[in-house]
């Protein structure tokens, strides 16, 4: 059995429930709602029974946001530890009970607002007061009856769900949340000013976290933009959304760079590792229908593949001069040199392009700005 909490009562009475790990609570959740993020990116939901979609969907759709609150408090709970009763979310219920209140202000209400999600004070400050019980009788006290019908349709699929079913009930609910925060209007916090050191830490932070391409590609944009200033170089900077067609739009890459109307760089921003293969598919789709002489691939994570390297060295002896850097990397050399100015300019360009961004992009970028200006 897990770790037990005591409550001492007036009369003497001790009333023992199970305790909770709140620091484990708050790593689950946010290893499981950066694979939600990720699966929002692919609109891949987890795979769930379609009845408990369908109670999902009216969980989400009620006006009494303590519902998916207490849910997903619910879910957590039962994943750190089937023994507990989640039915029972007052410690005076007994020894199968749990803190629901303690840990809605301890893990899950701080869990939403630091990913930019709308929410309540507390679902058992607003709704679920009077140490009830989450079973049938709750439902005559409550207002929204067919939100908690639903409520409660979900909370059985977790009470009777365990291994993988359990994982992906948690995973669907904060996939529904990623669902929620897409549609609000996220605002994208501003910072005017940052030195070198501040921007190569912010990076660091905001390209670890796998966002299918999309913000290595603003990063890009911004950098080019902030030089193209700075040197006033007359270029023209274009991007286009992940998983656009290069041929169909007749553009050498996810960042092309344009003099008037001659592409004077082509580049390739990807996440993924860069193989002998990558190369091959983006000279035979790109560099050579195009007669691109140089190509550039932005990479984020792991140095290209060897193969990769040679392919590229046997491609420059034939004309064609094919180039790997690393964005962080590339970022800072390029912001050390042309100083104040165009840091300040490239921060203003990337926010700017967060603006028009998915809140997903727009919420990873203010959490690693805080955790910047915390640590500061």
């Amino acid at each position: 059995m897990g770790k037990l909490s005591h409550r001492r009562l007036a009369l003497g009475e001790w009333i023992v429930a199970i305790d909770i790990d709140y620091t484990k609570a708050r790593e689950t959740l946010e290893q499981h709602f950066s694979w939600a993020e990720q699966a929002y990116l692919k609109r891949q939901p987890p795979a769930i029974e379609q009845s408990v979609q369908v109670s999902a969907d009216a969980v989400f759709k009620s006006q009494t946001q303590s519902y998916r609150e207490a849910l997903l408090g619910c879910a957590i709970a039962r994943c750190l530890n089937p023994e507990i009763d989640i039915s029972l979310p007052y410690v005076e219920h007994g020894e199968k009970a749990f803190n629901g209140r303690t840990l809605d202000e301890n893990v899950v209400n701080p869990f939403l607002i630091a990913h930019d999600i709308e929410c309540t004070r507390g679902p058992y400050l607003a709704v679920f007061r009077r140490k009830v019980r989450f079973v049938r009788e709750t439902r005559a006290g409550l207002k929204d009856k067919q939100g908690y019908d639903a409520f409660l349709q979900y909370h059985d699929a977790l009470k009777s769900a365990d291994g993988d079913k359990l994982v992906n009930l948690l995973r669907y609910l904060l996939y529904r949340f990623v669902e929620l925060r897409e549609q609000s209007q996220v605002q994208v916090l501003r910072v005017e000013r940052a030195s070198l050191q501040q921007i190569r830490r912010l990076l660091d932070g905001l390209l670890s976290r796998p966002s299918g391409g999309r913000m290595p590609v603003l990063v890009v944009v911004a950098l080019l933009k902030s030089l193209a200033d700075t040197y006033s170089l007359g270029w023209r900077v274009e991007y286009q959304e992940i998983n656009v067609s290069d041929r169909a739009r007749g553009v050498g890459g996810d960042v092309t760079v344009y003099e008037g109307e001659r592409i004077r760089l082509a580049i390739e921003v990807t996440e993924r590792l860069v193989d002998d293969k990558r190369v091959e598919a983006v000279f035979q789709s790109k560099i050579s229908p195009l007669g691109l002489r140089e190509y550039l691939f932005a990479f984020t994570s792991k140095q290209p593949h060897p193969g990769a390297e040679r392919l590229a060295h046997t491609l420059f002896t034939q004309g064609h001069e094919i180039a790997f850097v690393k964005v962080t990397e590339w970022l800072y050399f390029n912001l050390a040199t042309a100083g104040t100015q165009s840091r300040d300019n490239f921060l203003s360009y990337l926010t700017g392009l967060l603006e028009k961004s998915p809140a997903i992009l727009k919420s990873a970028w203010n959490e690693q700005l805080q955790r910047l200006l915390q640590s500061s």
